[in-house]
């Protein structure tokens, strides 16, 4: 018998397929199923106007079978079948598919959905086996073909016998080797396991024999009973109505499908057409993963073609401000045989993604806006992903994110407030939404700089997290309104007649605040008084640029060598009503000495106050002891 070559080309594409197209050997079995239910919906669609057929839908179904012994694994479907000249075509050039010209040749109704190509897929089977042999009779023909090949050598086409239309593939698999266990494709588990993973939702039976132990009495033998077993389950929830489920069934499949067993907040069930069709089934966690905030975390949605699983986690399905979405989308205008490169390439994935992105945002404003209190839970598990999605976005994501923000805030005892109710609610003569940046609430509270604020009657945000300052610069302001930290040294707080009197004082203290600056040349650019202090003396100022005081904590808090160290353009602020500021004048005319060390104290204790570490521990112990004395 004379045995065929593959054509050029396709020998080159048969070993980029065994070697490099797919990333697990065990996607073969997915490949063979999803052409088996080709060919059985190419039957089906005939016998919807061919009575000849003999079948109904309920008659159609894949069988696998394994023989441990023989080392073979086979599929076996009663669909269409191939004839002798389908078999070169399909076959014979790699990537040539007899499912697509059949979608093209027919004009194909709602119940049927064609979703593999037969001649890319197929050859996956080679990089578990060593033989693949294709026993296939076509549907209205008498004649029956065998294929077979053993991979690049080329194939041999036979006549044979077959009695009924349908394809039987049978591989015989490698031997085992230390990296490979080809044996456990012929294991019940593993066959399980497989259809259960790619091939569930697979709309034919996919059917098995399977072996169970049934034990009897004490002392007496087991026996074994082989039975007929469904390995799928056929049907996807997101494929059903909306109005046939309900909340037991969504949070059901959740639990079952994501293994979590808190019930979600919120589900999102959305059938989407036009330009880019597919069903999506989202689900927005109760609680965070273990490993959330962490490197080793995954995001993305489980990915199918028409109820067959291409990739168990597209990370390009999420942005990363919503990666702790897990769920489902089936595309119908997705390849099965698309790789990892390619799918971020898509042109559909974009479009799928970014209709997700607006789902995930639209049902979360709904929460927000319809039940508050399960939309703050959810905030103080997620919210913190929400902030850094804006400053690693450079921005981009300020739109879909900023009306989904919480802060806490010195109004209405400290409950969370939207950056949209903080501006509805500013005074006339209010020019900026104003935020102090603490470790927690109650050390903001105790700030020198927010106590003339909630004086004049101004609400203050509360930023008690490393990303907020950040945040904020990214956002610049919000409905127009700008953001200004009660740190930054424009502050503007005070009416023009004291900012007269301001300015009269510095202006007859200017040496006095020279020879403090000089003191203190390295820590700060300017030492002056405060224009938004009340009953502290002392505290420290954001002098412009781009490090503010909170970003030089933060930043200086991660690892790093002290030549990476930033730091902020600080102002020191004395306030002219305090007593210090009369003690300061008089050590200008009297004891310039001992305002050196005040100086240095009031520039520690400033630090203090701010959560910032003093550089010198022992002078600053030493200079209080001094005083004191």
């Amino acid at each position: 018998m004379e045995t065929k070559q593959f054509k050029a080309e396709s020998k080159r594409l048969l070993d980029m397929m065994i070697n490099s197209i797919y990333t697990h050997k065990e996607i073969f079995l997915r490949e063979i199923i999803s052409n088996a239910s080709d060919a059985i919906d190419k039957l089906y669609f005939k016998s919807l106007t061919d009575t000849s057929v003999g079948l109904n839908k309920d008659d159609f179904a894949i069988q696998i079978k394994a023989d441990k012994e023989a080392k073979t694994l086979t599929v076996e479907d009663n669909g269409i079948g191939m004839t002798e000249e389908e078999l070169e075509n399909n076959l014979g050039t790699i990537a040539q598919s007899g499912s697509l010209a059949f979608k093209t040749d027919n004009d194909l109704g709602e119940d049927v959905d064609i979703i593999g190509q037969f001649g890319v897929g197929f050859y996956s089977t080679f990089m578990v086996a060593k033989e693949v042999r294709v026993l296939t009779k076509a549907y209205g023909s008498d004649k029956a073909y065998l294929w077979k090949s053993n991979g690049v050598d080329g194939y041999t086409i036979e006549p044979a016998e077959k009695e009924t239309a349908g394809t039987v593939i049978t591989m015989v698999l490698k031997e085992d080797t230390e990296d490979e266990k080809y044996s456990e494709y012929c294991e019940t588990w593993r066959i399980q396991q497989l259809v259960k993973k790619y091939s569930d939702y697979i709309r034919f039976p996919i059917k098995m024999d399977v072996e169970h132990s049934n034990y009897a009495e004490e002392g007496e033998e087991p026996t074994t009973t082989i039975e007929t077993e469904t390995l799928n389950s056929m049907t996807p929830i997101w494929k059903k109505n909306k109005s046939e489920l309900t909340e037991e069934d969504y949070n059901k499949f959740y639990s079952e499908k994501f293994l979590d067993y808190q019930e979600p907040i919120a589900h999102i069930h959305s059938k989407n057409e036009g330009i880019a069709t597919y069903d999506a089934l989202l689900y927005i966690p109760s609680k965070a993963p273990f490993d959330y905030y962490s490197k080793d975390y995954e995001k993305g949605l489980q990915l199918f073609s028409s109820g067959v699983l291409i990739m168990d986690k597209c990370a390009d399905l999420l942005p990363d401000w919503f990666s702790f979405v897990k769920g489902v989308v089936d595309s119908e205008d997705l390849s099965l045989n698309i790789s990892r490169e390619m799918l971020q390439q898509d042109r559909q994935v974009k479009i799928i993604a970014k209709n997700v992105e607006k789902s995930i945002k639209n049902e979360l404003a709904k929460l927000l806006k319809n039940d508050r209190e399960k939309y703050e839970k959810f905030f103080e598990v997620f919210g913190l992903q929400f902030k850094f999605g804006i400053y690693q976005s450079y921005g981009a994501a300020i739109d879909t994110l900023k009306d989904l923000l919480l802060f806490k805030s010195t109004f209405e005892d400290g409950k969370s407030v939207t950056l949209k109710e903080y501006v509805s609610r500013m005074k006339e003569d209010q020019k900026y939404i104003y935020y102090a940046c603490g470790e927690t609430k109650e050390r903001i509270d105790k700030l020198p700089q927010i106590e003339k604020i909630k004086d004049m009657g101004y609400e203050v945000l509360y930023m008690t997290q490393d990303v907020d300052d950040f945040c904020l610069k990214v956002m610049l302001n919000y409905d127009g309104k700008a953001f200004k930290s009660i740190s930054d040294a424009d502050v503007d707080l005070d009416t023009e007649e004291e900012k007269e009197e301001v300015k009269k004082l510095d202006e007859e203290n200017k040496d006095l605040f020279a020879f403090m600056q000089e003191t203190i040349a390295d820590k700060v650019n300017k030492v002056r008084l405060s224009k938004k202090l009340k009953s502290h003396p002392v505290c420290l100022s954001s002098d412009g640029g781009m490090i503010s005081i909170e970003m030089e904590k933060v930043l200086n808090a991660m690892p790093q060598n002290d030549a990476n160290r930033v730091k902020a353009d600080k102002a020191l602020e004395i306030n002219p009503n305090h007593e210090i500021f009369g003690k300061l004048q008089k050590l200008y005319a009297e004891d310039k000495d001992t305002l050196k060390d005040y100086t240095k104290l009031l520039y520690d204790q400033a630090l203090l106050i701010e959560g910032l570490s003093i550089d010198d521990p022992v002078e600053f112990a030493n200079l209080v002891c001094k005083l004191m004395v």
